[in-house]
């Protein structure tokens, strides 16, 4: 590989070559998800400033592009007009990228005049860089369109070679304080592991940008001295912003969908968790909950928890206090730790009594046990009853003579 590219770098390249429109894709759908969280709390300044990141990024590949350089060009009729026009783009993502970054270091509630004066430096800053870009180029020759080697191209002439250092200098400064300071943050103690996750892509991401400025001013200095380098410009630094964009958009994504599939997973765990006890109190009511196609996870298992209450709840009048303490000395003398214990009595004293309701089911005793513990715990009940050969067992433990069953303190 290495031979290769000391060869034909460029040729080797070009099969790496990953289109625009792919990181573009990836922006957009990290833009789509975060787009009802940003719409529904809009006061909130950092989900506004990672929209607006988003939004600018998305744009500096749809403008990047070459063929959507090509339609600006001849729309416009001016040769090379996509050029400033992508470097402003650029120049203002990375004004948005350090201005989150200071908004998220200092927190919202940071009203102090060091973190105004930073904010302010950055807007001015990189807004004074965009209007130098467009006087640049309106001061500078450039009457050959360049569709993909216009840095290196143009490397040498008046007012284009200032304006390719000066949209590089300020991409590599801002690229350099945020992927600093997000790696600052990747080592606090504390952080969610999706969070940690995503800012480990953000923090590689910006890493890579590094890569294209090198890349970049490598080949533009290059030019400079008399020497061919254009493969680092045309060929190796587009691949990489790609990737870098990519990688910036999955560490936006992450932190959100992570955390979402996590809760979705969790309720879909206890959902299933709760089908033996749910399966149960199914045969003491004859019917269980009616079906409803579009229901939402977390409404399913509301229904479902809220039919097994509703059935335990006349169900304690068959409840046989004294057995489930008996059945709970059980467990403990076999060995089962106390919370184990609880649940497997639990199971064993409700199968008992949903005999009982069979044998009488019209006895009305207003006087029942109190089932308040029970009703909190239906999660550890139902998964006592996912092990029929424990609560054998523990039934069995239970009917032994008195004496083999040690009384619990």
């Amino acid at each position: 590989m290495s031979t290769l590219l000391a060869l034909d770098p460029s040729g080797l390249l070009g099969q790496l070559y990953i289109s625009f429109w792919i990181p573009t894709v990836v922006l957009t759908a990290a833009l789509a998800i975060k787009l009802p969280t940003i719409i529904r709390l809009w006061r909130d300044p950092l989900l506004r400033s990672v929209g607006g990141l988003l939004l600018l990024a998305c744009a500096v590949f749809v403008f990047a592009a070459p063929a959507t350089i090509a339609r600006v060009n001849r729309i416009t009729g001016v040769p090379n007009f996509a050029a400033p026009l992508v470097y402003s783009l650029l120049t203002a993502f990375c004004g948005s990228c350090l201005l989150l970054i200071i908004a998220w270091r200092n927190g919202l509630s940071d009203r102090s005049t060091g973190t105004r004066r930073a904010m302010r430096l950055v807007i001015w800053a990189y807004s004074g860089v965009i209007v130098a870009l467009w006087v640049l180029f309106a001061l500078a020759h450039a009457p050959v369109e360049r569709v993909r080697d216009l840095d290196t191209y143009y490397a040498n002439t008046p007012f284009m070679r200032e304006e390719t250092l000066l949209y590089l200098l300020a991409h590599c400064t801002a690229v350099l304080i945020t992927s600093r300071l997000i790696w600052n943050w990747v080592r606090t103690d504390g952080l969610d592991a999706w969070l940690r996750w995503g800012l480990v892509c953000l923090g590689v991401g910006y890493a890579l940008n590094l890569i294209f400025d090198a890349a970049k001013l490598t080949a533009v200095g290059a030019r400079w001295t008399g020497h061919d380098l254009d493969w680092l410009s045309t060929d190796l630094a587009p691949p990489v912003a790609c990737l870098s964009a990519i990688l910036i958009a999955v560490g936006f994504i992450l932190p959100h969908v992570g955390q979402f599939l996590h809760e979705r997973w969790r309720v879909r765990l206890v959902h299933h968790e709760l089908r033996p006890l749910y399966l149960l109190m199914k045969s003491v009511n004859g019917s269980g909950v009616p079906f409803v196609l579009r229901a939402s996870p977390d409404l399913r298992l509301i229904r479902r928890e809220t039919f097994i209450r509703d059935v335990l709840l006349p169900l304690a009048r068959h409840i046989d206090e004294d057995l489930r303490r008996r059945s709970y000395d059980a467990a403990l003398a076999l060995g089962f730790p106390p919370g184990r214990a609880k649940a497997l009595a639990a199971a064993v004293t409700i199968q008992d009594a949903v005999g009982r309701r069979s044998r009488a089911p019209d006895e009305n005793d207003a006087g029942g046990p109190d089932t308040t513990v029970l009703l909190q715990e239906i999660g550890a009940v139902s998964r006592a009853l996912r092990n029929p050969d424990d609560l054998d067992a523990v039934r069995a433990r239970t009917a032994a003579p008195a004496q083999d069953t040690p009384v619990h303190d």
